[in-house]
């Protein structure tokens, strides 16, 4: 056992903070912790030694706020507001605009029949939330997620979007199940009409099992058709987004890859969360479904015979080089990438006609990153021109421009980061975020993070501690009585499933036809 850095956590029992230990096991991270009440608890942290040291290299520090909101009093992380304990800014602002759902899944007990109450904060109390994550000083919130509950259940969705684009948010995204965007290619119009630039769509796998042991129902025809009326209504950036657990859905990691790849004229990206726990649960049944970062990275491997290497993925942190320069070049702080190295990993998918390869195929990435780093010292030093040829030579060095070229063109011509989106949307982003539970809790993360939630009260709280946290709090002390006239009731997901495999022939997912081109060789799956 070798130890690895001294840390705080809090005890899944009574959420007290406690001191916590991150150490090494036999090639595993783990996180290790004791309250004097509820005695000791341990829980995997990362599921490989080597790609967490890997990860530490680009770990870079974050823009602290000249404007938080609250005060240090009872420590971190219970003066969440943004307190002035908090190390970054805001990457991605969340509002949840209900709690409301139609659905009823077995593994959520966060939606209003199962708290109890209502939660839904007026047309108002929203333009104040999406002010606040605009004032942030002086890394302004480019991003924003509309979230919940079920946010399509509100029927002022579409006017809470186009707010959000006249206040000047360059990208809305939406956080979905699908079922509206399935039951109607008119409401995908009205969402796409409204300004909506991605949804974010809850997809468990590529067969019935996941979303029956999960959802409670085989939702796979409701995704595909949702898909295909997002599809036909121009949406050309869908983000799949996995739970995954071990010994659910831990097996189609390549297929999901397979599927978006095959739907890139619509998906741009999957977004694996691995799954975090609420509640209580014994050690034995965490062990049973925890997975980890690098466990997906190695599945991803495994399952695409090889497209994506381990050595294909980085953290978001690797891009705050990138994101430093512009702003120096530009003279404004547009986005700030400086979340913890342990709180995600991804890569790139490109294409060539067919041909589907990783980023590090057309990228040397570290010697890029470094080409930055030193442009960026030269920036400090004020010498602009030898910055720029630093970074001219970066890419001509290290890049396979010819085939590259068409996602550079507007990054180079612009520098801003309606470039970088547009860059983004011309390619598929495999990644993952795993957010944290009270079993494996790290304050030095939650001190870190760039997912914020906005809430009515004025506070903005990072997403691991306001899910720990302070989720029924924030909504309690805005919530309004739950009467049966106010719940929005249960969908016949059965009939809108009927009445899909009625109007057309269940769809062809496509996998066994799919061909990935692999570096070693053309492997059909």
């Amino acid at each position: 056992m070798k130890r690895l850095k001294s840390t705080e956590s809090l005890c899944p029992e009574c959420l007290a903070v406690v001191p916590a230990t991150i150490y090494e096991d036999e090639g595993k991270v783990y996180i290790s912790k004791a309250c004097p009440e509820h005695g000791e608890f341990t829980d995997l942290y990362w599921g490989g030694y080597d790609q967490y040291l890997r990860a530490e290299e680009y770990e870079h520090l974050g823009t602290v706020m000249k404007n938080p909101r609250t005060e240090e009093k009872r420590g971190c992380p219970y003066d969440c507001g943004i307190c002035t304990n908090h190390k970054s800014t805001t990457t991605l602002g969340i509002i949840d605009v209900t709690n409301r759902c139609n659905l009823r899944c077995p593994i959520c007990f966060a939606h209003a029949g199962a708290a109890g109450y209502l939660y839904e904060p007026t047309i108002d109390q929203i333009r104040e939330m999406m002010e606040n994550l605009l004032a942030n000083d002086p890394v302004w919130t480019p991003a924003l997620q509309l979230s919940g509950g079920e946010p399509t259940v509100r029927d002022d969705l579409p006017e809470i979007v186009e707010m959000a684009k006249d206040l000047g948010f360059i990208h809305v995204e939406v956080n979905s199940n699908g079922i509206k965007m399935a039951e109607s290619r008119e409401y995908c119009w009205k969402l796409k009409k409204a300004g909506v630039d991605t949804v974010y769509l809850q997809f468990d796998g590529v067969t019935p099992e996941p979303y029956i042991r999960a959802r409670g129902f085989d939702l796979l025809p409701i995704k595909l058709k949702a898909i295909e009326n997002l599809k036909k209504s121009k949406f050309n950036s869908t983000v799949l987004v996995p739970v995954l657990v071990k010994g659910l859905n831990d097996n189609q990691v390549g297929d999901v890859i397979r599927f978006a790849v095959e739907n890139r004229d619509c998906v741009r990206g999957v977004n694996f969360q691995p799954v975090s726990f609420t509640g209580r649960i014994d050690r034995e049944e965490r062990e049973s479904m925890r997975i980890t970062i690098p466990d997906l990275m190695r599945l991803a491997e495994e399952q695409t015979d090889g497209l994506i290497k381990a050595g294909d993925w980085f953290p978001p942190s690797i891009l705050q080089p990138v994101s430093e320069f512009l702003n120096k070049m530009k003279n404004e702080n547009f986005v700030d990438l400086t979340c913890h190295p342990h709180c995600g990993m991804g890569t790139y998918l490109f294409f060539d006609g067919d041909d589907v390869r990783p980023v590090t195929e057309y990228i040397n990435v570290d010697a890029a990153i470094k080409a930055f780093e030193k442009a960026n010292k030269k920036l400090s030093e004020g010498k602009e021109l030898r910055a720029k040829m630093e970074v001219a030579a970066g890419v001509v060095r290290n890049v396979k421009f010819k085939t590259f070229s068409k996602y550079l063109n507007d990054v180079i011509l612009y520098g801003d980061y309606l470039s970088l989106n547009r860059m983004h949307h011309k390619m598929i982003l495999v990644g993952a975020m795993h957010f944290m539970d009270p079993y494996n809790f790290d304050l030095r993360r939650a001190e870190r993070c760039i997912i914020h939630y906005a809430t009515p009260d004025g506070r903005i709280i990072p997403f691991c501690t306001m899910n720990t946290l302070h989720r029924k709090d924030v909504e309690r002390r805005h919530a309004q009585p739950l009467s049966p006239d106010k719940l929005t009731p249960l969908y016949d997901v059965l009939a809108l499933t009927r009445k899909i495999l009625e109007e057309e022939q269940r769809p062809d997912l496509g996998l066994a036809e799919h061909i990935l081109h692999t570096p070693e060789s053309d492997t059909h799956h």
